[in-house]
């Protein structure tokens, strides 16, 4: 039936921001920017074949019971990185259940983005 999934949508206060946030910080790429309609910008940045739409709600409200998972190679070195450029931290890194093999011995720990997305960051 489906082969993949396209992306998902983050709904952020400050579009511009956020599309900054995800390429300087988090290293995406930015792929897609348009105005949008109404006057509310949409971004599209992606990290390997990973897509996420960032856009507006019209009626402004916050986003809740959302969050995304990362890995990285270093988790220490990257929970160092994202601490530093504000991000608030949930869930220091704790032991993670592995999901096969190669996750074996790594930690989770999740950050609050700054637009209130919460982001697990898995790795050893």
């Amino acid at each position: 039936m489906f082969t993949r999934m396209d992306h998902v949508a983050l709904h952020v206060a400050d579009v511009p921001a956020a599309a900054d946030f995800y390429v300087n910080v988090l290293g995406f790429e930015k792929v897609y920017d348009s105005p949008g309609t109404g006057g509310s910008p949409i971004v599209y940045v992606r990290l390997g074949t990973s897509m996420i739409e960032l856009t507006t709600r019209p009626s402004g409200e916050p986003m809740s019971g959302f969050h995304f998972g990362m890995e990285t190679a270093d988790l220490a070195t990257t929970m160092d990185t994202l601490k530093a450029h504000g991000l608030a931290v949930v869930t220091e890194p704790k032991p993670a259940t592995p999901r096969g093999d190669r996750q074996k011995g790594w930690k989770r720990a999740v950050l609050r983005g700054p637009h209130g997305e919460l982001i697990e960051i898995k790795g050893p």
